[in-house]
């Protein structure tokens, strides 16, 4: 007997999940490492004080990127209900890389307290926040044509064990549902 659905293929493991876990790992055993050199030379006492010191700045930070998070929100919303076209955003206004560095901080350990501390830098922000904006532009135009509807649409003609259901969408009164482009509503996903 034929279903017409293709033998199921043996997934291949990405390189990311191979060597992020091995990077954790190795990052892990670094910080500890570089936490106990730091505690014989300065004592348990300092080390204790800068673990502390580096949680509180780092809710800090987290807290005040948070604030200005929401502001920036209110404040789009508001010119858009105003009916104020969006205006050009500005570089370095994202909290994103705020609240990445507050974390850092927050985590035990000298190296994630550095990589905290240079992300307070504006211009490193700056710079970072650039790179991560040619990279995902790069990648969205790499993706081709197809928007978010496109990607739901495959979602929900995909079983969880990666088999198609063919298929098409009737409503009750018998007319076929609207095609990607037209205005009217999309049945619900259902699992």
């Amino acid at each position: 007997m034929t279903t017409g659905s293709p033998p199921p293929t043996a997934s291949r493991r990405s390189r990311a999940r191979t060597f992020v876990p091995l990077g954790v790992a190795a990052w892990l055993v670094l910080e500890i490492w570089l936490l106990t050199l730091v505690a014989d030379a300065a004592g348990a006492l300092t080390v204790f004080l800068l673990l502390l010191a580096g949680a509180v700045l780092g809710g800090l930070v987290i807290k005040r990127a948070g604030r200005r998070a929401f502001k920036n929100l209110t404040e789009t919303l508001q010119r858009q209900q105003a009916g104020e076209t969006p205006a050009q955003r500005r570089m370095g206004s994202g909290s994103g890389f705020l609240m990445l560095g507050g974390l850092l901080l927050m985590l035990p350990g000298p190296i994630s307290d550095v990589a905290g501390l240079l992300l307070l830098v504006p211009p490193v922000r700056t710079f970072l926040g650039r790179r991560a904006e040619r990279s995902l532009e790069r990648r969205m135009s790499a993706a081709g044509a197809g928007g978010l509807g496109d990607a739901f649409q495959q979602a929900r003609m995909r079983r969880p064990d990666g088999k198609v259901v063919q298929g098409e969408v009737v409503r009750q009164d018998g007319s076929p549902a609207p095609r990607h482009g037209d205005d009217g509503p999309r049945p619900p996903l259902t699992p």
